[in-house]
């Protein structure tokens, strides 16, 4: 378990012994506070110094409490480790030392060698359904799963980012011992596990601080879902630092995706968060710190963080493979070439230049090597935030597809993949949410308005054909189907290909720069750790072009291009040490 600091409460229930559970709760508006008992049992808690109040109780693990605030109102534990059924109803005593792991032994991978498949545990059934899958996923090559968040949310079935009690792994899916059980089995296959988790809100729905924590939240900071959360208070930072560890430390997680980072407005906390996780990881354990961040704040890739989400480097290939340039995209559809032409020689696109609103953005990235940056061709927002949800071999040509995925896979960079893209799924995956009432209503029109400045919806009637999140044929109809086929060998190529001439000479990477051939076109080249030549051309035009090649050709799509680069093609170049100037 962790190693708690003794100048404030550790949050929630914790086991002390077999028979024994402090429970603590930050709850600074309150006069009384009581645990109540679904035996019926209630007893008060003690108050404490600042705002705290705690009690320890005979009761084992397995036991449903909740807290009652001043004699008037119920609440779950805002740190529940495990809830019943749902975030209003009975929390949950967890013993984390329960679990029986049987790979003990696991120690992480490196990072370098992540290669990384992001899914939703809900649309494939559940902690139980998704171990099916990973004898698949580690026959394709992939070294790392990443479950978007689990944070108990309100409903059967959420994207995860509605989440108001961080400590609960959601109940829908299974139980806490299903989820170890998952990881277990990750672990067991070779394959890291990642954690999306949400630090900058809480969900709509459920969420109880503000009625006896009101100090937990900053009126004056606001954020797209309302009062920002105040991190300089030290029992809501340790609330969050605390959570992190739990993952880590209690399920064996093997890294963290911090969720829109930009809208924590204190950068002490990051650093806090990653400076904590570096002290009480064991030494010699893998553990990934990964960010998703607007900002691209090149100075948190420095030391604390290992790589950062590159929307920017999607953004670009997007503009390139689709033609769209509605909305975000907008930043983009200008020198769209010499952009990603920076992106690969660079890692961020915008590095303080203007957006389209006219505000700067982002840092100098040129000195970070590529594995600072995570790239991806989809991953739940680039799909799921379409009015429609279409995957990307719906958008573009089946060409200029499999070219863009040989950048994917076989540049430096950090490949992810969404489920379902290495089958080339037809099913979509589309915002679902499972609320009620005013708030499904809100929900629903909230989503269709998202669409307005889209030049396909713009007209009111038009918008009408977004899929309400709330209706259940929504949630049923973005589960994807697994079936080999040609995409699917095309994965296992590459990374085979990957794994065996690329990922053992990550460390020590470096970008040579890359420069436009033509409109649609770039040539990138790297200097590998063991000093040969990484070079891949790619062209995203209709246009063939003239553009020599080296003699090693690792791999080529489509074969035989001769000395023409072809139209949607991509060729990839390794040329050994001692073999180049």
């Amino acid at each position: 378990m962790p190693s708690w600091t003794l100048e404030t409460w550790p949050h929630g229930a914790i086991m002390l012994d077999a028979q024994h559970t402090r429970f603590a709760l930050w709850a600074p508006d309150a006069f009384y506070v009581s645990v109540e008992f679904k035996d019926g049992k209630s007893i008060a808690m003690l108050p404490q110094a600042d705002g705290w109040f705690e009690v320890e109780v005979k009761c084992p693990a397995g036991t449903c409490y909740r807290y009652n605030i001043d004699g008037e109102t119920d609440v779950p534990d805002p740190a529940s480790r495990a809830q019943v059924s749902d975030v209003h109803g009975w929390s949950r005593v967890v013993d984390p030392l329960a679990y029986p792991w049987q790979n003990s032994h696991w120690q992480g991978r490196p990072w370098h060698e992540a290669v990384i498949y992001e899914l939703h545990v809900g649309a494939l059934g559940g902690y139980a359904a998704v171990e099916k899958h990973l004898p698949r996923l580690a026959e394709l090559g992939f070294t790392a799963i990443e479950l978007m968040p689990l944070a108990q949310f309100p409903g059967e079935r959420n994207w995860g980012y509605d989440g108001v009690l961080p400590y609960a792994p959601q109940a829908s899916y299974g139980t806490p011992e299903q989820l170890k059980h998952l990881i277990d089995s990750a672990h067991g296959h070779g394959l890291a596990v990642i954690l999306d988790v949400v630090y900058n809100h809480f969900g709509p729905d459920g969420n109880y601080l503000g009625q006896y924590a009101k100090a937990f939240f900053q009126e004056d900071v606001h954020t797209p879902w309302g009062a920002g959360i105040d991190f300089d208070r030290r029992e809501v930072r340790d609330f969050f630092l605390d959570n992190a560890l739990m993952w880590l430390l209690e399920y064996r997680f093997d890294g963290l995706r911090l969720d829109a980072v930009h809208a924590i407005d204190n950068p002490g906390f990051l650093h806090a968060l990653a400076q904590r996780v570096r002290e009480q990881v064991d030494l010699g354990r893998q553990v990934w710190l990964v960010l998703e961040n607007e900002h691209n704040q090149a100075n948190l890739l420095e030391q604390d963080f290992d790589a950062q989400w590159n929307d920017d480097g999607h953004n670009a290939l997007h503009v390139l493979l689709t033609g769209e340039t509605d909305a975000y995209y907008r930043d983009f559809a200008a020198d769209t070439t010499a952009q990603l032409a920076r992106c690969l020689s660079e890692g961020f696109i915008y590095q303080g230049q203007a957006n389209r609103h006219g505000d700067p953005r982002g840092e100098p990235s040129g000195h970070l090597p590529p594995s600072a940056f995570v790239l991806f061709l989809q991953n739940h927002d680039q799909i799921g935030n379409r009015a429609l949800g279409e995957r990307l071999h719906q958008l573009c040509s089946p060409q200029a597809l499999i070219a863009a995925t040989t950048l994917l896979l076989l540049s430096p960079m950090i490949p992810l993949v969404f489920m379902g893209d290495e089958v080339a799924a037809e099913e979509p995956f589309l915002f679902f949410t499972d609320h009620h009432g005013e708030l499904a209503e809100a929900v629903r029109e909230g989503r269709r308005n998202e669409f307005a400045d889209f030049a396909a919806f713009n007209d009111p009637e038009q918008r009408e054909r977004i899929p309400d999140p709330n209706a259940l044929t929504t949630f049923q109809r973005s589960i994807p189907s697994f079936s080999d086929n040609e995409h699917t060998q095309l994965y296992r190529q590459l990374l085979s290909l990957r794994h065996q001439h690329i990922v053992p000479h990550l460390p020590g990477c470096v970008a040579l720069g890359a420069r436009v051939l033509a409109d649609g076109a770039v040539s990138a080249r790297w200097r590998l750790g063991n000093g040969s030549l990484l070079q891949i051309d790619l062209n995203l035009s209709a246009e063939p072009l003239e553009h020599a090649a080296p003699h090693a050709c690792l791999f080529q799509t489509p074969a035989n291009q001769g000395a023409l680069l072809a139209p949607f093609s991509a060729r990839v170049f390794l040329t050994p040490v001692g073999d180049h100037p």
